[in-house]
């Protein structure tokens, strides 16, 4: 490593986020004064980043806790990208950045990735609710329950900041769409698909008509995937340029969302979808039974996640300069090309 780079490591580099940021990092104005490195479960893609790409691969998973500790301690910035609720990974990164504090005297930076499944109930596609958070408002955050999804990591990270050994930043993304593109994607080291919509999609198309949980009533917020990235490359630049402005631990909660929709308007789309593509008679979504729940998404809690209210807005990235363009008209417009991109490979036999 030159003395004079900022050593980065970036977990999911070959997930759907983390693709997306690293693409960012690699394209930054300060992209030649990053030394950066990622940990890779997939030895070919692993060969492709490391052939292709200005960046340090090391082959593992987020099980080798000792090799996450390692890559953590040798970094000033973490930017964590995969699963939002890995605890012993997240614990790992965290005693790296310990240990990299009491060793250097660094105040290390973290910017970790949650979301804001952390907000939601259990409405069952039947209402909506009126709480809306914002990330502006700590004591609204500090109130959310212990036992939410993500939250025994986000308060695991908050405990780190609060004891003074890293600067924790936590990035909270809502229901993220459009199919990422650029360099990594192309040369198929990244995921370009999301999760949330496709997984509706495929039980959609498995049972060849558009499904949703309850009426649909519930409402998410969303946020295209460029625009999503580049909250953390805003957060990032606001960080090294301004600290002392820029909120962290309490402080450093950061919705990612830019307008809300329905659950129904979702499955509508993908209804429509089915319609053209000549899947389905029928654009109107039906409930999902119980049996299809456990069927189509694992079990009843995870497929009711779908019809759950998680209602924020993204005062604090607004107020460090983040501009996200992309609307929820733009979410319903991109629900087609994912279908479609689905069924190509279904028919080829990937999916």
């Amino acid at each position: 490593m030159s003395a004079n780079k900022t050593p980065i490591f970036l977990t999911g580099a070959t997930g759907y986020i983390g693709g997306a940021v690293l693409e960012r990092l690699l394209r930054h104005p300060s992209a030649n004064t990053f030394d950066i490195t990622v940990l890779v479960r997939n030895v070919e893609k692993a060969k492709i980043l490391e052939s292709k790409f200005p960046v340090k691969v090391v082959v593992g998973t987020h099980q080798d806790l000792d090799k996450l500790e390692n890559l953590a301690e040798n970094s000033h910035v973490v930017f964590h990208c995969a699963d939002a609720d890995d605890l012993p990974a997240a614990k790992a990164i965290l005693s790296g950045l310990r240990k990299r504090h009491a060793k250097l005297g660094d105040l290390p930076i973290l910017i970790h990735t949650s979301g804001t499944g952390v907000l939601t109930d259990d409405a069952r596609g039947m209402h909506i609710t009126e709480t809306i958070y914002s990330d502006l408002n700590v004591e609204q955050i500090k109130s959310i329950p212990p036992t939410a999804f993500h939250r025994n990591v986000d308060l695991t990270i908050i405990e780190a900041d609060q004891e003074g050994y890293v600067r924790s930043h936590i990035i909270l993304p809502s229901t993220i769409y459009g199919i990422a593109k650029g360099p990594l994607f192309d040369a198929g080291v990244s995921n370009p698909h999301s999760i949330q919509i496709p997984l509706l999609i495929k039980a959609s198309l498995a049972r060849k008509q558009a499904g949703m949980v309850g009426e649909g009533k519930a409402l998410w917020p969303d946020v295209h995937i460029d625009d999503v990235a580049d909250l953390y490359i805003v957060l990032f630049d606001s960080i090294v340029s301004n600290p002392d402005k820029t909120g962290h631990g309490w402080e450093g909660f950061y919705f990612g969302e830019n307008g809300e929709h329905s659950w129904y308007q979702i499955s509508r789309a993908i209804g429509e979808a089915l319609v053209e593509l000549g899947i389905s008679q029928d654009p109107e979504p039906t409930a999902f039974s119980r049996e299809e729940l456990i069927k189509y998404f694992g079990s009843e809690q995870m497929g009711n996640y779908a019809g759950s209210n998680s209602r924020c807005r993204a005062d604090r990235g607004r107020s460090i300069g983040w501009k996200p363009t992309r609307t929820s008209e733009d979410m319903i417009k991109s629900i087609k090309p994912e279908v479609e991109a689905y069924l190509k490979k279904q028919q080829a036999g990937k999916a």
